[in-house]
């Protein structure tokens, strides 16, 4: 996920276009929908449509898995269309000035999920799961929720580095036996400035210029390169790995593992029902779908659901990275993220 250019992006874009009318009052009523008979209104409605568009940057396996679950319950065919968050914001963006309403449901970074807020272009679902999302999962405007949590994550190679040698503090890795072992991920300046938020802005930066200045940090690009760079053993630590992907690739034997240097960090993957969906009893049956019987879906493929229901894989308190902040404060931490570490280390 490029979030940087998702935060500058959408900071810098303002709908002006007009939404359809009709469309949107039938999706703010279907969303709105309460009552004992809510489920068996949404399920008629949906078999009706028969179907849903989804646009989403969760991983293709993870998708499918999600996907085949909702249409083996309902019967319901959901037409995905995958890209990172930067790429479906931006087709939504275009469609939305197009006057094109194609989609039905989004989901992917928070990033990409608030400036569609901001936009305009996103409806607030009455649903009765969210009582069942941990309090962080439901963004203060309510138009988006979290579907599950990506916590970053400090992957090793157990060949390669020891689990006692292991540092407990980012302090510690200005020390000489981590010169040449350390990688990060080239778009993740919202990790960097939560985490330099928490220590203190003058002390994060300071500790991270002399870690870069004294080990130097490889850059490499994608999440998902970079796990595979660490089980390979060319990056033996990386910075800022998907817990997910760590705990994937652990559980299927490579020598890989994972732990948290404090303070954890997580980045939020949401989901919001579009303003103008065009199958709004699917959509909404879906958007149930992700926040209730996917949960446990998830938690079997190693993610962090946002459900209470289940026990989280790690158990210690989580900083969220708050991706309004962000997209106000875009700028200005890229161009840190970019002076103190991605521009020293190339």
């Amino acid at each position: 996920m490029r979030s940087g250019r998702i935060f500058c992006a959408a900071a810098a874009l303002f709908l002006a276009a007009p939404a359809a009318l009709a469309q949107t009052s039938q999706v703010a009523e279907v969303a709105n929908l309460q009552g004992p008979d809510r489920q068996q209104r949404l399920v008629e409605g949906a078999k009706r449509e028969k179907e849903l568009t989804f646009y989403s940057s969760i991983p293709p396996a993870d998708i499918s898995a999600l996907v085949g679950a909702f249409d083996k319950k309902y019967g319901i065919k959901v037409k995905v269309w995958r890209a990172d968050s930067e790429g479906f914001l931006q087709r939504i963006l275009n469609e939305a000035r197009a006057r094109r309403f194609e989609v039905d449901v989004a989901a992917g970074s928070s990033s990409a999920l608030e400036p569609l807020y901001r936009e305009s272009l996103l409806q607030e679902v009455k649903s009765p799961y969210l009582s069942d999302l941990i309090e962080q999962a439901i963004a203060p405007h309510r138009q988006w929720v979290a579907v599950y949590l990506s916590l970053f994550v400090q992957a090793y190679n157990t060949n390669l580095i020891g689990k006692d040698s292991l540092p407990k503090s980012y302090a510690e890795l200005t020390r000489p036996q981590w010169q040449g072992k350390l990688g990060i991920e080239a778009e993740d300046f919202d990790w960097f400035a939560q985490v330099v938020t928490e220590l203190g802005e003058e002390r994060g930066l300071r500790l991270f210029r002399e870690i870069v200045d004294t080990n130097g940090i490889s850059v490499r690009k994608g999440h998902s390169l970079l796990n595979n760079l660490v089980a390979a053993g060319e990056v033996p630590l990386a910075l800022t790995g998907y817990g997910f992907l760590a705990e994937q690739s652990k559980r299927k034997g490579a020598p890989l593992d994972w732990f948290v240097i404090p303070p954890a960090i997580a980045r939020v993957t949401a989901e919001g029902l579009a303003r103008n969906a065009p199958h709004p009893h699917a959509a909404v049956l879906f958007y149930d779908f992700l926040i209730s019987d996917a949960q446990p879906i998830l938690a079997e493929r190693k993610f962090m659901p946002a459900t209470r229901k289940i026990e989280p894989i790690y158990k210690e308190p989580i900083k969220l990275i708050d991706s309004a902040a962000m997209l106000d404060q875009a700028r200005k931490w890229q161009d840190l993220f970019q002076r103190t570490i991605i521009g020293p280390s190339r």
